[in-house]
């Protein structure tokens, strides 16, 4: 990353207050934190360090008690709710452990959901729709509905959902946390390919297996970031086409498997 690369996001002493009295705590107790265009972020700690609130607060699904969140420019923290939901519509991308794709929508109308909350046309919304599904090797799947993909597929229809509407930002909480580790590779691999692209993206994880994708390490302790450390990030692997494409076949050969086994009643 070059080191004029602009700032997306600047966190000014943001907090996160809870009750009242002595009950109150801080799930963010003063965070100072600066990211810049095409860093790759992995947010780690403990359970309950803080780590999901600060990630939902720079995607605008929480706010802050205090502080000042800059955003593209714009100081964001004290934003109506309507404005802020604007804004989340048009710059960022989330990516879900749970996927969240809507069971009665095909694939491609859940890729192309976040262009409709921005007023883009049908016809042009399902082909851009159409394009990021194709990304991600998942173009024969386009009008299939979620319950027909396994959850490697549903985690890279999830993720051309959060690219389809080129977000300035990425947010993943625990990407791989429902997945084997075989899809984990991969959607890691997808992931660090979205990132080549100039994409940033900060993503929370339990798992330090996938640091080694991260340019930039920070870990989070009662509310506060305790580390923060910038790396290069490993090179992905040059089979990963391969991988997805032998995956991919495996899948489809399970899926043949069990529509033979419902037909002779097993």
């Amino acid at each position: 990353m070059a080191k004029n690369e602009k700032e997306i996001v600047k966190l000014r002493n943001l907090k996160k207050r809870f009750g009242v009295g002595d009950a109150e705590n801080y799930a963010l107790n003063g965070v100072n934190l600066t990211i810049k265009q095409g860093e790759f972020i992995i947010i780690m700690g403990p359970s309950g360090c803080g780590k999901t609130t600060l990630l939902n607060t720079i995607g605008l699904l929480d706010r802050a008690t205090e502080g000042d969140y800059i955003f593209d420019g714009r100081n964001v923290a004290r934003m109506s709710r309507s404005k802020q939901a604007q804004i989340r519509s048009e710059k960022i991308g989330f990516i879900f452990q749970n996927f969240n794709l809507i069971p009665r929508l095909t694939v491609i109308e859940n890729v192309a959901l976040p262009l409709v909350y921005k007023g883009v046309g049908k016809v042009k919304r399902l082909e851009q729709a159409s394009e990021s599904l194709k990304q991600f090797h998942l173009g024969e799947r386009e009008f299939y509905m979620p319950w027909q993909l396994s959850g490697g597929q549903t985690q890279r229809v999830a993720i051309a959902r959060a690219l389809v509407n080129k977000p300035s930002i990425i947010l993943a909480d625990e990407p791989t946390g429902n997945l084997d580790s075989k899809s984990s590779h991969i959607i890691m691999e997808e992931l660090a390919d979205v990132h080549k692209k100039g994409n940033t993206i900060i993503m929370v994880t339990h798992n330090p297996e996938l640091m080694a994708y991260a340019t930039r390490i920070i870990t989070m302790f009662d509310g506060k970031i305790d580390t923060d450390t910038k790396k290069k990030p490993a090179k992905n692997s040059s089979k990963k086409d391969e991988e997805l494409n032998t995956l991919d076949k495996l899948e489809q050969m399970e899926e043949k498997i069990d529509e033979i086994k419902e037909e002779l009643g097993v």
